[in-house]
């Protein structure tokens, strides 16, 4: 297994690991009672607080709803079509 092939599988992974944190982190708004620092919801706050803490500060909340993780989905979404898609860079490059 070359470099580049292990490259691409190591970022598939992180990256749909990390949008399916963020589309739990958009289910767990609909449940303001769940408490993010305490186990099992920390298992998701953890790893996302610190993409969504700078993009609250560029978006806040509208209306009383956080969309930044909503944004972190397409951003996440995007990177791994870029890279890592039919036509993505390090698809190419293989």
């Amino acid at each position: 297994m070359n470099t580049l092939t292990l490259t691409s599988w190591t970022l598939g992974i992180l990256l749909g690991v990390m949008t399916l944190l963020m589309i739990f982190r958009i289910i767990l708004t609909w449940y303001p009672q769940a408490e993010l620092n305490k186990f099992p919801f920390n298992l998701i706050g953890v790893p996302t607080e610190p993409f969504l803490i700078p993009t609250r500060k560029l978006i806040p909340p509208l209306g009383g709803v956080d969309i930044a993780p909503i944004i972190w989905v397409g951003i996440f979404s995007l990177i791994r079509e870029l890279l890592l898609g039919q036509q993505g860079l390090i698809t190419m490059m293989r």
